[in-house]
């Protein structure tokens, strides 16, 4: 192993967590510095894929977030005018026992907070970081935005986001792209609602409108299994959204997907949605002077093929094993960018390349999807590629870390889909 060193690692998402276990496990003196008074998750559910339960099971963590969390065996959308499949990925095209977790954000934030607590990790809360100053001795320094120092440590990780004020100390500028489209969320009690538990479920209107219900299992003390229910929405509307109020949306919703009804009766309150914005950003080097990014900081894209937080725990894995197969540190954090370019830039084309055909204004682009979708979806092999491509397995990003796939649970007991039988 090389020499510990004192790192600090910006951010206490998903990202910051797991580096911290992981560095903090391989002998580095970590300390965590996040912007709130109490680090809390953001958002509301996403689905861990086999790329990212590897990493959570080196940690230990794997096997209670699937017993928390519901295990999805499949992604279905259906054309909500023509009932037509336009999306369907099942985990089982993979010829082996692999499925996604959809889980609350809150667990998986809580199950990575309480690991690192029980590390005794240092943390220091509601500091604003603004900027890093490198030292003569090669040590960098956290500036915080009221210009007090933090540090110095031998190397920053920034795994605080897309809008990381670190971003210009980058070896090469970001690439960004905002996105038009982003989304409404609720968390919702999936009782007997008819919804799939084992499926993440969507129906689309055009590219436009697009309405989902995601399976997240239990948090906390809720009494019954949870969903996210989640609505497209451009950024630009969602004050005419909010002018409009709720019942209107409501019935909107529930003009495009009648089975949603039970859902969202649940929801009153406007304050019970919230907006999520997202962006096409791109480091090419991921790292800079004593600087590492992580997660969003380093990579983000819409939320269409689900790999956010997978590949977060991707990047925090791939800085652990380069820290810890390079002595220089220059050349570890050159390992690091090496270990995760190729997969990384083959998820960056592929959200690029699907997001405009369930997300856009086009006109012509769900037009294609609709025809061309399924029969290719039918050609030999075709499953299996889409379902590697889902599970965040694409490129073997597993192998070059060294990881393994933990061992999971049985057959799926997921009834039948609409498509597959009456439409509810």
């Amino acid at each position: 192993m090389s020499r510990s060193r004192a790192i600090a690692i910006v951010g206490c998402g998903t990202a910051g967590l797991a580096a911290a276990l992981l560095l903090e496990r391989a002998g580095h003196k970590v300390t965590l510095v996040e912007r709130f008074s109490e680090p809390q998750p953001l958002g509301s559910g996403l689905i861990l894929q086999p790329s990212g339960l590897a990493v959570l099971d080196a940690l230990g963590l794997a096997a209670p977030l699937i017993a928390t969390g519901s295990r999805i065996d499949r992604l279905f959308g259906l054309n909500a005018t023509t009932g037509s499949v336009v999306l369907d990925v099942r985990y089982a095209a993979l010829k082996r026992e692999r499925f996604g977790v959809g889980i609350h954000r809150a667990a998986l934030f809580e199950t990575l907070f309480t690991g690192v607590q029980r590390q005794s990790i240092a943390i220091e809360t509601g500091v604003e970081v603004g900027d890093v100053e490198t030292g003569r001795d090669g040590t960098v320094s956290l500036v915080t935005a009221s210009g007090h120092r933090i540090g110095p440590f031998d190397l920053v990780v920034d795994a605080s986001g897309t809008r990381s004020p670190l971003l210009g100390h980058a070896v090469r500028p970001v690439a960004r792209t905002p996105l038009s489209y982003g989304a409404l969320w609720a968390n919702v009690a999936l009782g007997e609602t008819g919804f799939d538990q084992h499926a993440l479920e969507q129906r689309y209107h055009r590219a436009s409108v697009m309405v989902g219900v995601l399976p997240i299992g239990r948090h906390g003390e809720e009494p019954e299994p949870q969903a996210a229910l989640f609505w497209s929405l451009k950024a630009d509307a969602l004050e005419a959204w909010r002018s409009a109020g709720l019942a209107a949306w409501k019935s909107e919703v529930e003009r495009t997907w009648p089975a949603t009804a039970p859902l969202l009766a649940q929801i009153a309150d406007p304050e019970q949605l919230t907006f999520a914005s997202y962006r096409h950003q791109t480091l090419p080097q991921p790292f800079g002077q004593r600087l590492a990014f992580i997660g969003d900081a380093a990579h983000s894209t819409s939320p269409q093929l689900g790999q956010g937080a997978n590949m977060a725990l991707l990047d925090a894995c791939a800085l652990a094993v380069a820290l810890d197969d390079a002595a220089d540190l220059d050349v570890a954090l050159r390992n690091y960018a090496q270990l995760r370019s190729w997969h990384v830039r083959l998820y960056q084309a592929a959200s690029r390349m699907f997001t405009p055909f369930y997300q856009s204004d086009s006109a012509v682009l769900p037009l294609i999807r609709d025809k061309v979708v399924p029969p290719l979806a039918r050609l030999p092999g075709a499953d299996r590629m889409l379902a590697l491509l889902v599970a965040g397995l694409v490129g073997n990003p597993l192998r070059r870390l060294g990881l393994k796939e933990p061992a999971i649970a049985g057959e799926s007991d997921r009834p039948a889909l609409a498509g597959e039988g009456a439409e509810r």
